[in-house]
């Protein structure tokens, strides 16, 4: 079943696929493959390709070096590279940063990192977990005192993805000791080489250097690195948080997985016939792929109310984030079927590096119902609003 795409939009969706055939090096493309294990460079060319042809930041206002995409463009456009798959640019400074920037940071702000975020020409993390403060966010204890025009800030971050490549630093930090826990929170800017700073990376479950603590031991940060006013940094957070809608449910990782599996599957011999041909094999995949489609309308659904004048997000987003993330995870359970005891081999005949690199994912992936939002707590968010428990 086909989804009632425009004729415009389908001829989008074939520019976007012919672009990222022709420009998406094979080097790149296999590093995705094997579970998105890309060196910074990788990364930073294909934004940068993505940054001639004016789609690095497509989401943001033109004036910005945005698109002008509708809701629906940047759907595709974020299901076509991660069908490919292709890199996206890079989340931190393009998705949560720049949109906080844009409608929140001073004009000298603007000026400065939009242009060098478009074009990824600083790298940029986020520093918001803390060890006793992960999804109890508020009880932040990173403190930020003012002397003169520094913030003198001191105090540890956690699960900070990538920050050993990242340039500057995005940080809640509380300027406020007295006040209630959301109302003294402010959202600075730091630059990580910073003295007083320091990186101790921690080794996730699939042996990858992907996570770190940070450390700040009295860095000054100048007070024009402060976004928006003090003590408002929550409502900046809440906006970072609910900003990014197009991408929760993740549609094109889920595809291009299935379409993997299957592939896999075709070819893997179970008590002498194909796997494909297992019909336990079959009725998992299939009832993947029913579920896969009943999210894609879904999540067609949230965008066009959002594209409507006046259009509000739509509570049905956290549906996205739920089902989504279970899907994922589904996934790459189906994956690990597929290749059976290949998956947990170093080398295989075929396919080396993909399988060696599954189980990995598959346990990197539990993560998934947990960051960005809890599940629990948007089934939460679903209870209240939509079926008014």
């Amino acid at each position: 079943m086909d989804l009632q795409y425009s004729a415009e939009e389908k001829a989008f969706r074939a520019e976007v696929r012919a672009f990222i055939a022709e420009h998406l090096s094979s080097e790149i493309r296999e590093g995705m493959l094997r579970g998105g294990y890309l060196i910074p460079e990788h990364i930073i060319a294909w934004q940068r390709l993505l940054h001639k042809k004016g789609w690095a930041v497509p989401h943001w206002p033109v004036e910005w070096g945005g698109a002008g995409w509708t809701a629906i463009q940047e759907a595709i456009f974020t299901e076509e590279l991660q069908r490919a798959p292709a890199p996206r640019p890079l989340a931190y400074s393009v998705y949560m940063l720049g949109p906080v920037l844009i409608a929140f940071g001073s004009a000298a702000q603007k000026r400065r990192f939009l242009p060098r975020i478009a074009n990824l020409d600083d790298w940029w993390c986020q520093g918001f977990s803390e060890p006793d403060a992960g999804s109890d966010l508020a009880s932040l204890k990173t403190s930020a005192r003012r002397e003169g025009d520094v913030y003198v800030v001191n105090g540890q971050k956690t699960w900070t993805s990538y920050a050993q490549y990242a340039d500057w630093i995005f940080c809640l930090v509380r300027t406020d000791p007295v006040a209630k826990k959301q109302m003294g929170i402010s959202f600075l800017l730091i630059d990580m080489k910073s003295e007083g700073v320091r990186i101790r990376p921690i080794e996730t479950i699939d042996g990858g250097h992907e996570v770190n603590e940070i450390f700040f031991d009295n860095v000054r940060v100048p007070v024009e690195n402060l976004v928006g006013e003090e003590n408002k940094g929550w409502d900046y957070a809440k906006f970072l948080l609910s900003a990014e809608r197009v991408n929760l449910a993740r549609l094109g990782v889920s595809k291009e997985r299935l379409t993997r599996a299957r592939e896999i599957a075709a070819r893997t011999t179970y008590k002498g016939r194909p796997l494909i041909e297992n019909s336990g094999f079959r009725t998992r995949l299939f009832a993947i792929e029913v579920e896969l489609k009943a999210l894609e309308i879904t999540q067609m659904r949230v965008l066009s109310a959002e594209t409507k004048p006046g259009g509000v997000a739509d509570p049905a987003s956290s549906i996205l984030k739920v089902k989504g993330s279970e899907l994922l995870q589904a996934t790459s359970e189906l994956l690990m079927q597929a290749l059976g005891q290949d998956a947990v081999r170093a080398e295989t005949d075929d396919d080396a590096d993909w399988a060696s690199t599954i189980t990995g994912n598959y346990f990197n992936w539990r993560k998934l119902s947990i960051f960005g939002g809890s599940n629990e707590i948007q089934r939460t968010i679903v209870a209240r609003s939509i079926l008014g428990l």
